[in-house]
């Protein structure tokens, strides 16, 4: 529990509660506050993978937390900002279907594993999680920066951009989970 990874993984976690205080305080200050620990809280997902895989500190508890850790942190944001204004009418609708397919694929991989079958992330997944990461963070500057109306649109494009392949690479989560479900080789 208290190698460098796990540490990182926990204090993505940690992250989440101060990341959503942010959004009840006035002024801009909170809301770059806000990105730069999300930006922080977003490259340790990349960081403790890599580290846990160069020290050789692999974990049961990391890989139970890890993916935990990165839906508390999406969802939450994505919470926040849908009840605080940040995001448009149909920018909800791209967070539901990210929140959606979250759920999916977590209670997919639960199933699989019971099965003792994994399901490794692919490589869209990753693109997925690129285009999530980078719109939540200008979605969370949005009202920061006044002089930048673009970086609210330019968020929701990543954000759609991020539901598209979050819709494609549930699909194929689901695919290949019914494939083992059904006794059929992937």
């Amino acid at each position: 529990m208290t190698n460098l990874p796990n540490l990182l993984t926990l204090a993505r976690i940690a992250a989440i509660p101060v990341i959503v205080a942010m959004f009840y305080l006035p002024g801009d200050s909170p809301r770059w506050v806000a990105c730069i620990l999300f930006v922080v809280a977003a490259l340790t997902d990349y960081l403790d993978g890599y580290l846990a895989r160069e020290l050789g500190s692999v974990s049961a508890i990391g890989r139970f937390l890890d993916p935990i850790a990165d839906k508390l942190l999406v969802a939450a944001v994505l919470v926040m900002l849908a009840a605080f204004g940040g995001l448009s009418a149909l920018g909800v609708v791209a967070a539901v279907v990210i929140l959606l397919r979250e759920v999916l694929v977590a209670g997919l991989r639960e199933h699989l594993a019971e099965m003792k079958v994994g399901l490794p992330v692919s490589q869209l997944a990753k693109w997925k999680t690129a285009f999530q990461m980078t719109a939540l963070a200008l979605l969370l500057l949005a009202d920061a920066v006044p002089d930048s109306p673009n970086v609210r649109l330019i968020g929701e494009i990543c954000l759609w951009v991020a539901a598209f392949l979050t819709v494609i690479t549930g699909w194929d989560y689901l695919r290949v989970g019914l494939r083992h479900m059904r006794g059929a080789p992937s």
